[in-house]
Protein backbone atom coordinates (compact mmCIF):
# COMPACT_ATOMS: atom_id res chain seq x y z
CA UNK A 1 0.00 0.00 0.00
CA UNK A 2 1.26 3.26 -1.03
CA UNK A 3 1.37 6.10 1.44
CA UNK A 4 0.56 9.89 0.94
CA UNK A 5 2.09 11.37 -1.82
CA UNK A 6 2.18 13.98 -0.46
CA UNK A 7 4.63 12.99 2.23
CA UNK A 8 8.54 13.23 1.58
CA UNK A 9 11.40 12.30 4.34
CA UNK A 10 14.74 13.32 5.15
CA UNK A 11 16.75 10.73 7.10
CA UNK A 12 20.03 11.85 8.70
CA UNK A 13 22.55 9.32 9.56
CA UNK A 14 21.19 7.48 6.19
CA UNK A 15 23.66 5.61 5.81
CA UNK A 16 24.31 3.57 9.23
CA UNK A 17 22.13 0.57 10.47
CA UNK A 18 19.57 1.85 11.51
CA UNK A 19 19.47 4.86 8.69
CA UNK A 20 19.43 1.43 6.01
CA UNK A 21 16.37 0.06 7.62
CA UNK A 22 14.33 2.75 7.74
CA UNK A 23 15.33 3.60 3.79
CA UNK A 24 14.45 0.47 2.83
CA UNK A 25 11.00 0.52 4.58
CA UNK A 26 10.13 3.51 2.80
CA UNK A 27 11.26 2.96 -0.13
CA UNK A 28 9.60 -0.07 -0.55
CA UNK A 29 6.13 1.56 0.23
CA UNK A 30 6.84 4.15 -2.59
CA UNK A 31 7.23 7.25 -0.43
CA UNK A 32 10.10 9.90 -1.57
CA UNK A 33 13.39 9.52 1.00
CA UNK A 34 16.23 11.99 0.78
CA UNK A 35 19.14 10.60 2.94
CA UNK A 36 22.11 12.92 4.78
CA UNK A 37 25.14 11.55 6.06
CA UNK A 38 29.17 12.81 5.89
CA UNK A 39 30.09 9.21 5.10
CA UNK A 40 30.11 8.57 1.44
CA UNK A 41 29.94 4.23 1.33
CA UNK A 42 26.24 3.41 1.21
CA UNK A 43 27.29 -0.31 1.95
CA UNK A 44 24.90 -1.01 4.35
CA UNK A 45 22.14 0.15 1.45
CA UNK A 46 23.70 -2.30 -1.03
CA UNK A 47 22.54 -4.88 1.66
CA UNK A 48 19.84 -4.07 2.24
CA UNK A 49 18.30 -2.63 -1.35
CA UNK A 50 18.06 -3.72 -4.97
CA UNK A 51 20.45 -1.59 -7.53
CA UNK A 52 16.76 -0.45 -8.81
CA UNK A 53 15.82 0.54 -4.89
CA UNK A 54 18.88 2.45 -4.07
CA UNK A 55 18.12 4.47 -7.63
CA UNK A 56 14.79 5.52 -5.97
CA UNK A 57 16.64 7.41 -2.68
CA UNK A 58 18.05 10.52 -3.00
CA UNK A 59 21.70 11.11 -1.20
CA UNK A 60 23.18 13.77 -0.19
CA UNK A 61 26.29 14.08 1.24
CA UNK A 62 26.10 16.44 4.56
CA UNK A 63 27.90 17.19 8.13
CA UNK A 64 25.16 17.60 10.75
CA UNK A 65 26.99 19.86 12.66
CA UNK A 66 26.35 22.28 10.29
CA UNK A 67 22.77 23.60 10.38
CA UNK A 68 22.55 25.80 7.12
CA UNK A 69 23.44 22.23 5.46
CA UNK A 70 20.13 20.75 7.78
CA UNK A 71 18.34 23.76 6.87
CA UNK A 72 18.84 23.81 3.03
CA UNK A 73 18.32 19.99 2.76
CA UNK A 74 14.93 20.39 4.47
CA UNK A 75 13.58 23.24 2.26
CA UNK A 76 15.55 22.73 -1.02
CA UNK A 77 13.69 18.74 -1.04
CA UNK A 78 10.37 19.85 0.38
CA UNK A 79 10.43 17.85 3.42
CA UNK A 80 7.51 17.26 5.27
CA UNK A 81 8.84 14.46 8.30
CA UNK A 82 12.11 14.19 9.65
CA UNK A 83 14.01 10.99 11.32
CA UNK A 84 17.29 12.02 12.65
CA UNK A 85 19.59 9.00 13.61
CA UNK A 86 22.64 10.64 12.91
CA UNK A 87 25.00 10.09 16.02
CA UNK A 88 28.69 8.56 17.03
CA UNK A 89 28.02 5.40 19.05
CA UNK A 90 29.76 4.77 22.50
CA UNK A 91 33.44 3.49 21.59
CA UNK A 92 33.73 7.03 19.67
CA UNK A 93 32.21 9.11 22.07
CA UNK A 94 34.46 7.50 24.39
CA UNK A 95 37.46 8.26 21.63
CA UNK A 96 36.66 11.70 21.43
CA UNK A 97 34.14 13.49 23.25
CA UNK A 98 33.96 16.75 21.91
CA UNK A 99 33.40 15.65 18.65
CA UNK A 100 31.06 13.17 20.06
CA UNK A 101 29.54 16.22 21.94
CA UNK A 102 29.72 17.89 18.12
CA UNK A 103 27.84 15.08 16.14
CA UNK A 104 25.58 14.03 18.87
CA UNK A 105 24.63 17.04 20.67
CA UNK A 106 24.85 20.13 18.44
CA UNK A 107 23.47 18.00 15.05
CA UNK A 108 20.38 17.30 17.39
CA UNK A 109 20.00 21.03 18.25
CA UNK A 110 20.45 21.73 14.71
CA UNK A 111 17.84 19.81 13.58
CA UNK A 112 15.76 21.16 15.76
CA UNK A 113 16.16 24.90 15.23
CA UNK A 114 16.01 24.01 11.33
CA UNK A 115 13.06 22.76 11.54
CA UNK A 116 11.71 25.48 13.59
CA UNK A 117 12.53 27.45 10.86
CA UNK A 118 10.16 25.05 8.81
CA UNK A 119 7.58 25.02 10.91
CA UNK A 120 5.19 25.37 8.12
CA UNK A 121 6.48 22.68 5.80
CA UNK A 122 7.88 19.90 8.31
CA UNK A 123 4.79 18.19 9.74
CA UNK A 124 6.72 15.01 12.10
CA UNK A 125 9.99 14.68 13.91
CA UNK A 126 11.45 11.58 15.54
CA UNK A 127 14.69 11.08 16.99
CA UNK A 128 16.29 7.89 18.40
CA UNK A 129 17.62 8.70 22.13
CA UNK A 130 18.84 5.45 23.86
CA UNK A 131 18.54 3.18 26.80
CA UNK A 132 22.06 4.37 27.34
CA UNK A 133 20.09 7.47 29.06
CA UNK A 134 20.44 4.97 31.94
CA UNK A 135 22.55 2.87 34.29
CA UNK A 136 22.04 -0.41 35.52
CA UNK A 137 21.32 1.37 39.06
CA UNK A 138 18.06 3.26 37.53
CA UNK A 139 16.40 -0.24 37.81
CA UNK A 140 14.54 -1.66 40.69
CA UNK A 141 17.28 -2.97 43.04
CA UNK A 142 15.42 -6.22 43.21
CA UNK A 143 13.88 -7.27 39.79
CA UNK A 144 15.83 -4.97 37.70
CA UNK A 145 12.93 -3.60 35.86
CA UNK A 146 13.12 0.19 34.51
CA UNK A 147 9.98 1.86 34.91
CA UNK A 148 8.73 4.16 31.96
CA UNK A 149 9.31 6.93 34.15
CA UNK A 150 12.65 5.88 35.70
CA UNK A 151 15.33 9.03 36.20
CA UNK A 152 17.87 8.40 34.12
CA UNK A 153 21.71 8.83 35.35
CA UNK A 154 24.25 7.92 32.19
CA UNK A 155 27.51 6.48 32.73
CA UNK A 156 28.94 7.32 29.97
CA UNK A 157 29.54 10.69 27.54
CA UNK A 158 27.09 8.88 24.74
CA UNK A 159 23.98 8.84 27.51
CA UNK A 160 24.44 12.06 28.59
CA UNK A 161 24.76 13.64 25.11
CA UNK A 162 21.13 11.71 24.29
CA UNK A 163 19.88 12.77 27.75
CA UNK A 164 21.05 16.40 26.70
CA UNK A 165 18.55 15.84 23.11
CA UNK A 166 15.78 14.71 25.37
CA UNK A 167 16.07 17.99 27.10
CA UNK A 168 16.70 20.17 24.25
CA UNK A 169 13.62 18.34 22.44
CA UNK A 170 11.83 19.28 25.49
CA UNK A 171 13.03 23.30 25.58
CA UNK A 172 12.21 23.77 21.66
CA UNK A 173 8.48 22.53 22.81
CA UNK A 174 8.26 25.04 25.39
CA UNK A 175 10.14 27.81 23.61
CA UNK A 176 8.72 27.05 20.58
CA UNK A 177 5.45 24.54 20.17
CA UNK A 178 7.81 22.18 18.33
CA UNK A 179 6.78 18.55 18.67
CA UNK A 180 9.38 15.60 18.56
CA UNK A 181 9.30 11.92 19.62
CA UNK A 182 12.25 10.81 20.81
CA UNK A 183 12.61 6.56 20.91
CA UNK A 184 15.06 4.53 23.28
CA UNK A 185 16.09 1.20 22.07
CA UNK A 186 18.20 -1.11 23.53
CA UNK A 187 20.10 -3.99 21.74
CA UNK A 188 18.97 -3.96 17.93
CA UNK A 189 20.07 -6.65 15.81
CA UNK A 190 19.41 -7.47 12.27
CA UNK A 191 21.39 -7.24 8.88
CA UNK A 192 23.62 -4.76 8.87
CA UNK A 193 24.74 -4.53 12.25
CA UNK A 194 28.64 -4.20 11.82
CA UNK A 195 29.77 -1.88 14.62
CA UNK A 196 29.49 -1.50 18.27
CA UNK A 197 29.44 -4.24 21.38
CA UNK A 198 25.64 -4.72 20.62
CA UNK A 199 26.48 -5.74 17.47
CA UNK A 200 27.80 -9.54 19.06
CA UNK A 201 24.42 -11.39 18.29
CA UNK A 202 24.02 -10.40 14.79
CA UNK A 203 27.54 -11.42 13.77
CA UNK A 204 27.07 -14.65 15.67
CA UNK A 205 23.91 -15.08 13.40
CA UNK A 206 26.43 -14.93 10.09
CA UNK A 207 29.13 -16.62 11.52
CA UNK A 208 27.12 -19.46 12.46
CA UNK A 209 25.46 -19.70 8.74
CA UNK A 210 29.41 -19.08 7.45
CA UNK A 211 30.15 -22.41 9.91
CA UNK A 212 32.70 -20.38 11.95
CA UNK A 213 33.05 -19.91 15.69
CA UNK A 214 31.90 -16.74 17.56
CA UNK A 215 32.23 -15.71 21.08
CA UNK A 216 29.31 -12.74 22.28
CA UNK A 217 31.22 -10.31 24.01
CA UNK A 218 27.95 -10.18 26.91
CA UNK A 219 26.26 -12.41 28.64
CA UNK A 220 22.86 -12.01 30.70
CA UNK A 221 19.57 -10.51 29.74
CA UNK A 222 18.60 -7.85 27.34
CA UNK A 223 15.61 -6.71 25.26
CA UNK A 224 15.83 -7.46 21.72
CA UNK A 225 14.53 -5.43 18.52
CA UNK A 226 14.63 -6.49 15.43
CA UNK A 227 15.52 -3.20 12.57
CA UNK A 228 12.44 -3.87 10.72
CA UNK A 229 10.61 -3.26 13.80
CA UNK A 230 12.36 -0.05 14.66
CA UNK A 231 12.39 1.46 11.30
CA UNK A 232 8.57 1.24 11.28
CA UNK A 233 8.48 2.07 14.54
CA UNK A 234 9.82 5.17 13.58
CA UNK A 235 8.20 5.85 10.47
CA UNK A 236 5.20 5.30 12.50
CA UNK A 237 5.79 7.86 14.95
CA UNK A 238 6.79 10.65 12.69
CA UNK A 239 3.74 10.74 11.50
CA UNK A 240 1.60 9.86 14.60
CA UNK A 241 1.14 13.75 14.61
CA UNK A 242 1.28 13.50 18.87
CA UNK A 243 1.43 17.33 20.04
CA UNK A 244 4.47 17.66 22.79
CA UNK A 245 7.80 16.69 23.07
CA UNK A 246 7.61 12.44 24.18
CA UNK A 247 10.34 10.20 24.87
CA UNK A 248 9.09 6.72 25.22
CA UNK A 249 11.09 3.46 25.75
CA UNK A 250 10.83 0.71 22.36
CA UNK A 251 9.48 -2.30 23.20
CA UNK A 252 11.11 -5.80 22.04
CA UNK A 253 12.16 -9.22 23.31
CA UNK A 254 13.37 -9.73 26.66
CA UNK A 255 15.92 -12.91 26.44
CA UNK A 256 18.87 -14.11 27.73
CA UNK A 257 21.90 -14.47 25.43
CA UNK A 258 21.42 -17.95 25.96
CA UNK A 259 17.92 -17.94 24.83
CA UNK A 260 18.96 -15.41 21.82
CA UNK A 261 21.36 -18.44 20.80
CA UNK A 262 18.87 -21.33 21.43
CA UNK A 263 16.72 -19.11 18.44
CA UNK A 264 19.61 -19.18 15.83
CA UNK A 265 19.84 -22.63 16.32
CA UNK A 266 16.68 -23.62 15.63
CA UNK A 267 17.32 -21.61 12.38
CA UNK A 268 20.83 -22.80 11.89
CA UNK A 269 21.35 -26.08 12.59
CA UNK A 270 24.37 -26.49 15.11
CA UNK A 271 24.59 -22.69 15.24
CA UNK A 272 24.84 -23.48 19.12
CA UNK A 273 27.82 -25.42 18.87
CA UNK A 274 29.74 -22.47 17.13
CA UNK A 275 28.39 -19.84 19.69
CA UNK A 276 30.06 -18.93 22.94
CA UNK A 277 29.10 -16.22 25.25
CA UNK A 278 31.10 -13.95 27.36
CA UNK A 279 30.07 -13.93 31.25
CA UNK A 280 29.41 -10.66 32.25
CA UNK A 281 25.97 -8.38 31.55
CA UNK A 282 25.58 -5.04 29.61
CA UNK A 283 25.25 -2.33 32.15
CA UNK A 284 22.27 -1.14 31.52
CA UNK A 285 18.83 -2.65 33.08
CA UNK A 286 17.28 -5.10 30.66
CA UNK A 287 13.58 -5.08 31.71
CA UNK A 288 12.33 -2.11 30.14
CA UNK A 289 9.05 -0.87 30.89
CA UNK A 290 7.43 0.86 27.48
CA UNK A 291 4.43 1.77 28.65
CA UNK A 292 3.17 5.22 26.52
CA UNK A 293 4.65 3.83 23.20
CA UNK A 294 1.15 2.89 23.01
CA UNK A 295 0.41 6.56 22.35
CA UNK A 296 1.71 6.49 18.51
CA UNK A 297 -0.70 3.19 17.72
CA UNK A 298 0.16 -0.35 17.66
CA UNK A 299 3.61 -1.21 18.02
CA UNK A 300 4.65 -4.21 16.03
CA UNK A 301 6.97 -6.93 18.01
CA UNK A 302 8.42 -9.67 15.53
CA UNK A 303 8.53 -12.72 17.50
CA UNK A 304 12.32 -13.69 18.05
CA UNK A 305 12.38 -16.71 15.83
CA UNK A 306 10.73 -15.12 13.28
CA UNK A 307 13.05 -12.14 13.09
CA UNK A 308 16.33 -14.79 13.42
CA UNK A 309 14.67 -16.39 10.01
CA UNK A 310 14.07 -12.82 8.76
CA UNK A 311 17.88 -12.28 8.84
CA UNK A 312 19.07 -15.63 7.72
CA UNK A 313 17.06 -14.95 5.19
CA UNK A 314 18.47 -11.58 4.10
CA UNK A 315 22.36 -12.67 4.92
CA UNK A 316 21.72 -16.04 2.67
CA UNK A 317 20.03 -13.88 -0.19
CA UNK A 318 23.43 -11.49 -0.09
CA UNK A 319 25.75 -13.98 0.20
CA UNK A 320 24.34 -15.58 -2.28
CA UNK A 321 24.28 -12.67 -5.41
CA UNK A 322 27.39 -11.22 -3.55
CA UNK A 323 26.26 -7.84 -1.74
CA UNK A 324 28.13 -9.11 1.59
CA UNK A 325 31.30 -10.03 1.94
CA UNK A 326 32.22 -10.80 5.39
CA UNK A 327 35.24 -9.62 6.30
CA UNK A 328 33.78 -6.25 5.69
CA UNK A 329 30.66 -6.85 8.01
CA UNK A 330 33.27 -7.45 10.93
CA UNK A 331 34.14 -10.99 11.10
CA UNK A 332 37.64 -10.63 9.61
CA UNK A 333 39.19 -13.11 7.07
CA UNK A 334 39.91 -15.62 9.90
CA UNK A 335 37.85 -18.77 8.80
CA UNK A 336 38.25 -20.03 12.01
CA UNK A 337 35.45 -17.25 13.54
CA UNK A 338 35.29 -13.78 14.96
CA UNK A 339 36.42 -10.60 14.39
CA UNK A 340 40.24 -9.59 14.71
Amino acid sequence: MLNDLNERFLVTGALGFVGAWTLRCLVRTGTPVVGFDLAGEPKRLRLLLSPEELDRVTLLTGDISDLDAVETAIAEHGITHVVHLAALQVPFCRADPPLGARVNVLGTVNVLEAIRRRRDQVRGLVYTSSIGVFDVDDGDPVTGHLAANATPHPASHYGVYKQANEGNARVYWLEHGLSSIGLRPMTIFGPGRDQGLTSDPTKAILAALLGRPYRIGFGGRTLFQYAEDVASTLLQAARSGLSGAHVFNLAGSLVSIDEFVEAIDRVIPDAASLISVAEPALPFPADIESTGLEQIGPVLVTPLDTAVRSTVDVFEECLADGRLDPATYGLGNDPKGGPK
